[in-house]
């Protein structure tokens, strides 16, 4: 998924996004990973056929100090 969302940064348009991964990856696993990414909102379509990654969105929230102390001990 990694691959295509740096590939979505690279070919916005889904057709051209497409061809360019065909050579790598099985069409059905680019359409599985694009709907993943679209359902956890990592991707947007903007328009018909535009993909934008989300990043907005899939940035990290700075963690607060009181979860600092927990998180380490995880």
């Amino acid at each position: 998924m990694i691959l295509i969302q740096y590939t979505i940064q690279k070919y916005e348009n889904e057709e051209e996004l497409l061809e360019k991964l065909q050579n790598i990856l099985p069409e059905k696993d680019i359409y599985r990973s694009l709907d993943t990414l679209i359902g956890t909102q990592r991707v947007r379509r903007i328009g018909p056929e535009i993909l934008q990654n989300n990043e907005s969105h899939t940035e990290l929230p700075e963690l607060p100090d009181h979860l600092k102390e927990i998180l380490e001990k995880i």
